[in-house]
């Protein structure tokens, strides 16, 4: 045998033996303990889901999911640091609806691509939104809603932050009914929930699990939902549609996402872990009756084309109200 052709085939065995090696060393995901983003802060709807679902994923993985907050500027922060993280499935995001699909109409220019930057993995949780009122408020449904709001223009309501997906839903309804309300916009749902209790802003519309407790105790009543159908929670609640607004079907979505190319054994590692904890009898129960919404778990084509579908949808009502953020 030639020199040439013996020092060729012992570098060819030596690189194979170089690849079975690293092959046999690579260590199955998950290895190492996974950071659940939540771009909010703690005690909200992101972050109980978060927490709900981490703990799960925890214990299927046999590896710690550690939940970080990450708060500021609509959820745009701690999105973006998911957007710029390692793909690697190691740093993952709970996003919520506004942040991905309504922030980037609304802001003039966001440090991420809700669509370019993004492996989707599943939508988690759907929870249908509620306009809710003080027990002393006049009207109690749609119905009663609505010429009364038209014989008091500029009546107020409040909600969890300028250009949130309450905010837009109301927006939504004004344009519908030929009604006008005036926007008292909060910054997160703490202090919103206080001020109605407390009967100093009539209503506010935000998301079931903020004010289911106050309705089931009397302390709220619910005015309106802005679902289908109504919700098995608070099943004496209407829905907007009940009020004669056909085709008024909003809801909140929250939904676990990796930063764009990761690789796909991964996504779909999370996604199925994640999609069979959703299905089980207890979470679903909990999505139900403690986090007043419904476990969704779909696929990624599914879930990105949800995103799409959402930004365009949205995006025409920031459009056309002049919506802005900075």
């Amino acid at each position: 045998m030639r020199p040439a052709l013996r020092f060729s085939l012992r570098a060819c065995c030596g690189l194979a033996l170089m690849v079975f090696a690293h092959a046999g060393h690579a260590q199955p995901y998950p290895h190492k303990s996974i950071r659940l983003i939540v771009p909010f802060a703690a005690g909200g709807s992101t972050d109980a889901l978060a927490r709900a679902i981490g703990q799960k994923l925890g214990d299927g993985f046999g590896q710690q999911v550690i939940i970080d907050n990450r708060t500021g500027a609509n959820g745009n922060i701690g999105t973006d640091m998911v957007a710029k993280a390692n793909a690697d499935g190691y740093t993952l995001l709970m996003a919520f609806d506004a942040t991905m699909v309504i922030n980037p109409s609304a802001y003039s220019k966001l440090p991420f691509d809700p669509v370019k930057d993004f492996a989707p993995i599943t939508k988690v949780a759907a929870l249908p939104l509620i306009l809710v009122a003080h027990p002393s408020f006049p009207p109690s449904n749609t119905k009663e809603l609505i010429p009364y709001a038209k014989s008091k223009p500029g009546l107020n309501y409040s909600s969890s932050g300028h250009a949130s997906t309450p905010h837009l839903a109301m927006l939504l309804f004004e344009q519908r009914t030929g009604t006008q309300f005036t926007h008292i916009a909060y910054k997160g749902g703490g202090q919103a929930v206080i001020d109605v209790l407390a009967g100093q802003i009539p209503l506010l519309a935000t998301a079931i699990p903020t004010v289911q407790a106050h309705i089931k105790a009397g302390k709220l009543k619910g005015i309106a939902l802005t679902s289908a159908k109504r919700h098995a929670s608070l099943p004496d609640v209407g829905t907007f549609a009940e009020g004669g607004l056909t085709g008024f079907d909003i809801s909140a979505w929250y939904g676990l996402l990796a930063p764009a190319g990761t690789p796909r054994a991964v996504v779909m590692r999370v996604h199925d872990e994640t999609v069979k904890i959703l299905a089980t009898p207890e979470m679903k129960d909990r999505f139900q009756n403690t986090l007043g919404g419904d476990a969704v778990g779909n696929t990624p084509e599914q879930f990105a084309a949800d995103i799409k579908n959402d930004i365009e949808r949205w995006g025409k009502i920031v459009r056309q109200t002049g919506i802005k953020l900075e």
